[in-house]
């Protein structure tokens, strides 16, 4: 996977969680992790704080882990 396939499901998904990500491209959330960090750098992409759960520990820490797609106003 390139960043070019990352960004373009972000564009048409523009809320997605870390777990949505890594199952739709079969990759490993860490991985992903790493190919977000320049997205998130250059400003394309925004990491939200994550929804709010009663802390009961059942939930993946990925499907908390959320990302936004940043539209670019000309």
């Amino acid at each position: 996977m390139i960043l070019q396939d990352l960004q373009h499901y972000l564009r048409s998904h523009p809320k997605a969680s870390l777990e949505e990500l890594a199952q739709h491209f079969y990759i490993d959330a860490d991985a992903l992790r790493g190919m977000l960090t320049p997205l998130v750098r250059k400003g394309r992409v925004r990491k939200l704080e994550g929804k709010q759960c009663g802390k009961c520990h059942s939930c993946a820490p990925e499907s908390l882990e959320l990302y936004e797609w940043v539209q670019v106003q000309q």
